[in-house]
């Protein structure tokens, strides 16, 4: 994901004069090549979050479009303030580029996790907050956010996450889910961020026991597609949503709350993440989605268990 974030902000740069980047003296073997290209539209502002999303508000509201770069505790929760008052409030476009985000940090324990911050800065103002499931999202969410010209917080994984969607396949607004098979019968999976692979994997696994599964994936939480949980909350059974990140306010808090207020809702919605029990788990992120049980086996378990004790 890092690698296809800054292929296209070099894209975008070269396109619009406007674009700055900020980092918090991190992303090295990643940013070179921007700062190499674009030396006087780049500043590492060093371990200095805060004075950074600062900085990134003033220049926003001068016109630019400021990309801020860190890991995602750092970029989001050490500088919230700034972030809240100085970029949300104001509406301005800071982008906040959140790297590493769930368990990606693995054995660098909680103080490195990025599992709090889809539900706090889903209450902030005027703030889209995307985390994609692949490359191919990045490169399409990153042009949006950009031509949105607004804050966000665009969550990124640590690196090399596989291929998805195909190269190009992205097209429109933000506030689509992308359905990669249509809503199941049975079971609807929801996937965000880096956990969309488990949940591919998991549908494979339910056809093959004979459970109709349907497959989205859900990036955007703020501009979210309301109308699509809807149609999936009247035709399948279950609802399973699938994040790397705190379940409550994240993904399928989001999906609970429009099946919650509508009406002739036919699905259970079943939340799949970091369990609070789980949260201070210091392991790899293969590990830690095993124990969280929302690895493609706890997924495909859950949905079983569901299925089951609705009959």
């Amino acid at each position: 994901m890092r690698t296809a974030f800054i292929e296209t902000l070099c894209e975008l740069a070269s396109e619009q004069d406007d674009i700055v980047l900020m980092c918090g003296d991190l992303g090295f073997s990643v940013l070179e090549r921007f700062a190499e290209r674009f030396p006087n539209r780049y500043i590492n502002a060093g371990v200095a979050e805060q004075n950074m999303t600062g900085m990134a508000a003033g220049m926003a509201l001068t016109g630019k479009v400021v990309i801020t770069y860190s890991i995602a505790n750092f970029a989001v929760l050490r500088c919230l303030e700034q972030f809240r008052n100085d970029a949300c409030y104001h509406n301005a476009p800071v982008i906040v580029v959140s790297v590493g985000t769930g368990t990606a940090y693995g054995s660098q324990g909680y103080t490195h996790h990025g599992i709090e911050d889809v539900a706090i800065t889903r209450t902030l103002p005027n703030v889209a907050v995307v985390s994609p499931g692949d490359p191919e999202e990045v490169r399409w969410a990153l042009r949006e956010l950009v031509k949105r010209r607004g804050p966000a917080n665009l969550r990124l994984g640590r690196g090399g996450e596989p291929a998805v969607h195909a190269a190009g396949s992205l097209k429109g607004a933000l506030d689509k889910a992308i359905i990669l098979s249509p809503p199941g019968r049975d079971v609807t999976l929801l996937g965000m961020g880096g956990a969309l692979l488990e949940a591919v994997a998991a549908r494979e696994r339910l056809q093959a026991l004979g459970i109709d599964t349907g497959l989205v994936s859900a990036p955007s939480i703020m501009q979210f597609d309301t109308d699509f949980v809807a149609q999936a909350a009247r035709g399948s059974r279950l609802l399973e949503t699938v994040e790397e990140n705190m379940t409550e306010g994240g993904l399928g808090s989001a999906v609970s709350e429009v099946v919650a207020e509508m009406a002739g809702a036919r699905a259970t919605v079943i939340r799949a993440g970091i369990l609070r029990n789980g949260a201070k788990t210091a392991a790899d992120q293969k590990e830690t989605r095993r124990i969280n049980g929302f690895d493609a086996d706890g997924l495909v378990r859950r949905v079983e268990s569901a299925l089951s004790k609705a009959r």
